[in-house]
């Protein structure tokens, strides 16, 4: 399909699959922003409105590939893979983190495989009852919460649950209305709100850290049918997340944790959060091309870039990014854990701390950086109570109830 399209969007393609390398090993720059970034810069550059469609959704698929990287490696999540870094961190710190970018690899590949498939079929029966969805989307949101909350395992850390779900949605319709302007002109609250969050609060723990330990080899040692298994349980997620606003990636592995085997415990769950990020995406460009509606960063910018709806071309885009991402994820990745174990891990968490104060000023000035100290109070409150971090994402809930 991609060659059909000519010379000149494969290597906008190209491209884009490099930018989405930067990005995704970038830590704290949320997908989101720098799909606006690429918004705003793209449409400068010469040749076709698709080309540079290719170009976005590239970038956008092989960040969903790589972003787990500096999650496992140093603490600070995208918030699609905020509900993954407990569970990765333990491997690390087991020695198994090249197991884990194995697996993550294996989920987000396989994901990728399924979701092209099933969105084809799937995307028409949304399509249908759509209307009737956006009628409800807050009952729907409502009931996403429940669930949530209902997967804590005592009544006191449920609890605890509902008090972070509010504190979180407190601080979405404090922040979310505000329009400030920094250096970066495709910015926002997103980037520092986000970086709060799930980025500072973890490396305010990490602090006192011994840093990432010697890694052992890279073999994975759960069996191919767990591993399947899992990655259609995130595929599963990621059409959740895809065709509904206000849901992430992290909370759709959240609401699919039953489908996955007991037995695969962190290991399985990487590999199904990892592969909700990726089918996220897919099924997010079907539904853009479908119903008008963009779910994600990614999505926004085409549509603001007024990139035509060629299917053909763009899964063709998503195929390519896909495989190179995968390819990617262990050859750097290994790099990555071996060159951060080297570092004083203090150091390094006090220097990604400085990246992330740098790039909420950058996308939002001076209200960026009170909005990233805001939300890293409240990043520190679900450690605090002994509750998942993944209830925090009810700060987009106000947005879209209010839409």
């Amino acid at each position: 399909m991609l060659p059909t399209a000519g010379p000149t969007t494969l290597c906008y393609a190209v491209a884009g699959i490099g930018l989405g390398t930067l990005s995704g090993l970038t830590p704290g720059l949320h997908a989101n922003n720098f799909a606006l970034l690429l918004a705003s810069v793209v449409p400068a550059l010469p040749g076709p409105s698709v080309a540079l469609g290719a170009a976005m959704l590239a970038a956008g698929i092989v960040h969903t590939f790589l972003d787990v990287v500096p999650a496992l490696a140093l603490g600070v999540p995208d918030p699609a893979t905020a509900a993954v870094t407990l569970p990765g961190h333990r491997l690390v710190l087991d020695g198994r983190g090249r197991e884990a970018l194995r697996l993550s690899a294996l989920g987000s590949g396989l994901a990728a495989v399924a979701a092209l498939p099933v969105a084809a079929v799937l995307t028409g029966a949304v399509e249908a009852i759509y209307p009737t969805l956006r009628r409800h989307f807050p009952l729907l949101l409502a009931a996403v919460a429940v669930v949530l909350v209902a997967t804590e395992p005592t009544w006191r850390r449920r609890l605890a649950a509902v008090g972070t779900l509010l504190v979180a949605a407190g601080l979405g319709w404090l922040v979310l209305d505000l329009d400030p302007s920094g250096p970066v002109a495709a910015g926002g609250v997103l980037a520092p709100l986000f970086a709060g969050l799930f980025g500072a609060p973890v490396l305010v723990e990490a602090l006192d850290g011994e840093g990432v330990p010697p890694q052992a080899d890279p073999s994975v040692t759960l069996d191919p049918r767990t591993v399947v298994g899992t990655a259609g349980a995130g595929t599963g997620a990621g059409a959740l997340v895809g065709y509904l606003p206000g849901v992430s990636a992290a909370v759709g592995t959240v609401l699919v944790l039953p489908a996955v085997p007991g037995r695969s415990g962190a290991r399985g769950f990487l590999v199904a959060s990892s592969g909700a990020s990726t089918a996220n995406t897919v099924f997010a460009l079907f539904a853009l091309v479908a119903l008008g509606t963009p779910r994600t960063g990614v999505m926004v910018a085409m549509d603001r870039a007024g990139v035509p709806h060629a299917t053909g071309v763009l899964v063709g885009t998503a195929c390519l990014a896909a495989a190179v991402g995968f390819v990617l994820v262990v050859s750097v990745g290994d790099a990555y854990l071996r060159t951060i174990g080297r570092l004083d891990y203090t150091r390094v968490s006090l220097a990604t701390g400085c990246v992330l104060v740098v790039l909420a000023y950058l996308f939002a000035g001076g209200v960026g950086l009170a909005v990233f100290a805001l939300a890293a109070l409240v990043g520190l409150v679900p450690p605090a109570l002994g509750v998942r971090r993944v209830h925090l994402m009810a700060v987009l809930g106000p947005a879209v109830v209010l839409a």
